[in-house]
């Protein structure tokens, strides 16, 4: 008996192992299904951008390309439009409003997680409100007030507008990262003689570093694709964005497919690098602001 009890020892740990084994096959099949399912409208916009004109409106659709693939639709985005000079303008004002709101919301951040001022929690919930509301309504009011500062139809009213919209969230996220890091921190790096000042740029932004790549990406992102500020602040056709240029590849008539995915394929891929490269600082700036917030 004690030798059949050896025996279906290892056979039980066995049939564990491959019901774990079968259970992450699984899993990671699941995953697959989901994240194809979700990365399709991305496939469908680069395969619709190296289809040939005469490959557009064939019946039955196809997903792959059956006349052969060109690339002669990002060749004419880039020459026959000015689609190049809204790519620069885009980089600057999303450059711009970045690192401005990061800035700022470093330093509001730092006020509402290390210092108990009169009011701090309802100015710091207050901060929100221009969330709650969509951002149609805000366009008005914003408005007359870029008509009334005289800078409609420059950068300066996008950079301004951009900015005031993402500060909210950036600051309300870098807040519950800064209130994660320990303030016993900053207080052992001042006996040690640095000041308080010191003690920010010593221990606890190099700490914060996930948080502000988080709040940096927001706020880029927020400016990189924004579409109703550019069309109600911007008239000037060299001022346009890269939103602005894609809406201009449809007609009253027609809809230029292959130009417009192509468009949108060069507009994607500098957020998508961004992405990559920095998803797992954004991954830890916005849990951690989730959870401690």
């Amino acid at each position: 008996m004690t030798a059949t009890l050896a025996r279906s020892i290892p056979q039980e740990k066995r049939m564990r192992r491959e019901r774990r084994r079968l259970r992450n096959w699984l899993i990671q099949l699941a995953a697959l299904v989901f994240c194809l399912f979700f990365a399709m409208p991305f496939i469908w916009m680069f395969l619709t951008s190296i289809r040939t004109a005469g490959d557009l409106f064939t019946v039955p659709v196809y997903l792959f390309p059956q006349k052969g693939i060109t690339l002669q639709p990002y060749l004419d985005v880039m020459t026959t439009s000015n689609f190049g000079r809204y790519f620069l303008n885009s980089t600057y004002i999303a450059g711009v409003t970045t690192i401005i709101s990061t800035l700022l919301s470093i330093l509001a951040a730092l006020g509402f997680a290390r210092y108990r001022m009169p009011g701090g929690r309802i100015l710091m919930m207050s901060t929100l409100l221009s969330q709650l509301f969509p951002l149609v309504l805000l366009v008005p009011p914003m408005f007359i007030v870029m008509r009334t500062l005289h800078i409609l139809d420059t950068p300066a009213a996008l950079i301004i507008a951009y900015i005031s919209f993402a500060l909210p969230y950036s600051i309300w996220l870098l807040t519950g990262y800064l209130r994660s890091i320990p303030a016993e921190l900053e207080e052992s790096a001042m006996v040690d003689g640095a000041t308080r000042l010191g003690a920010y740029f010593r221990v606890t932004l190099p700490l914060a570093v996930p948080g502000i790549i988080a709040t940096f990406i927001y706020s880029f992102i927020l400016s990189w694709d924004e579409f109703l500020f550019a069309t109600t602040f911007i008239s000037n056709p060299n001022l346009r964005t890269l939103p602005l240029g894609l809406y201009s590849f449809i007609g009253e008539y027609t809809v230029q497919w292959n130009m417009l995915m192509a468009g949108a394929v060069v507009t994607t891929l500098p957020v998508a690098i961004l992405f990559v490269f920095l998803q797992r600082y954004l991954i830890a700036g916005l849990t951690s602001g989730a959870i401690k917030g």
